[in-house]
């Protein structure tokens, strides 16, 4: 499991993807969420906006990267 440390209280499902290297575009990040390759604490999560809080987890492509605030 990968910590992917953010500087905000929230951030953005499709936001989170780019900041971790997941997906390089919003338009990566978008295909990759509509088409169910993205779960947030075990369920398919197909909304982008969705608002990730540090200690989900968020499985993608067979690996696990759980948020943790920075600081």
């Amino acid at each position: 499991m990968k910590e992917i440390r953010i500087k905000t209280s929230t951030i953005q499902l499709d936001q989170f993807l780019k900041w971790a290297g997941i997906a390089s575009t919003g338009g990566e990040a978008k295909v990759l969420i509509q088409s169910g390759a993205v779960k947030v604490n075990g369920q398919v999560e197909t909304a982008r906006s969705r608002k990730l809080e540090p200690g989900a987890k968020v499985d993608v492509g067979g690996e696990t990267f759980l948020v943790r605030l920075d600081g």
